[in-house]
């Protein structure tokens, strides 16, 4: 997805984000993050807009994250003044120009619209669940860019950068590729001694246990948000298992 589609993307989520919140309980529980309330959802999301501003001001990432950002007597203010400066940091920038990130090969600001993008996407769905609101869609393209981020960034790069979060499961793994697949791509994701491998497949391609569902089902199954009947699942259970244990760890 390009820059343009994806800041597209991220206002409109914001909004129904936004909305949602408004419409909420402050102090309901999320559904999907139970360890929250709706204001602790509201102050996360603000918290992030603005250290990803700042790693886009500095380029560096700042000394401590955010805060206190969060007002009390108005956290919607706060989360409108945060995405108010996280816009002004993507409007007073190209997308190849340089910002601290944490993906080593990519230090620009087109990162973080893409991460944006899909923070966003994901907060927005967990904002729905405490207001008790249907599921607004996810856009096909939107939902496969995640789904690409989620298998490629967190469990591919992370297997390497964030390597106690998988603790043993790298240790000897089955190598064996398990195959995803959503809207006509593919993904083969290996495990091998140390780390994961990602990369672009077929959906034709034979596989030892495969992964499948419709874009916006299969992004939400894979970040937490939905239970296991929302994607099919077939082949060997004990590397399906191994599958499930890795994306879990990347996801924590």
């Amino acid at each position: 997805m390009d820059s343009s589609r994806l800041l597209t993307c991220l206002n409109d989520d914001y909004d129904r984000l936004r909305a949602a919140v408004t419409a909420a309980d402050p102090a309901a529980r999320v559904p999907s993050c139970p360890d929250w309330t709706a204001n602790d959802l509201t102050e996360h999301v603000a918290k992030v807009y603005l250290h990803k501003a700042e790693c886009i001001r500095l380029q560096a990432f700042p000394e401590e994250w955010p805060e206190g950002v969060l007002d009390e007597a108005d956290p919607l203010g706060t989360l409108e003044r945060t995405h108010a400066r996280l816009s002004e940091e993507f409007a007073a920038h190209a997308p190849t120009d340089p910002a601290a990130t944490w993906h080593e090969p990519d230090q620009t600001v087109s990162f973080w619209i893409r991460r944006m993008a899909q923070e966003t996407v994901i907060h927005r769905v967990d904002a729905e669940l405490v207001a008790g609101r249907p599921l607004s869609p996810i856009p096909d393209d939107l939902a496969l860019d995640g789904i690409d981020e989620i298998l490629k960034l967190f469990v591919g790069y992370g297997s390497t950068v964030w390597q106690d979060e998988f603790g043993s499961l790298l240790h000897a793994p089955d190598e064996r590729p398990v195959l995803v697949t959503a809207g006509g791509r593919g993904w083969v994701v290996t495990a091998v001694e140390g780390r994961v491998e990602v990369a672009d497949a077929d959906p034709a391609t034979p596989s030892d246990a495969r992964v499948t569902g419709e874009p916006q089902p299969l992004l939400l199954w894979l970040w937490n948000r939905t239970d296991d009947a929302a994607v099919q699942t077939s082949g060997d259970t004990v590397l399906l298992k191994q599958f499930q244990a890795l994306r879990t760890a990347a996801t924590q």
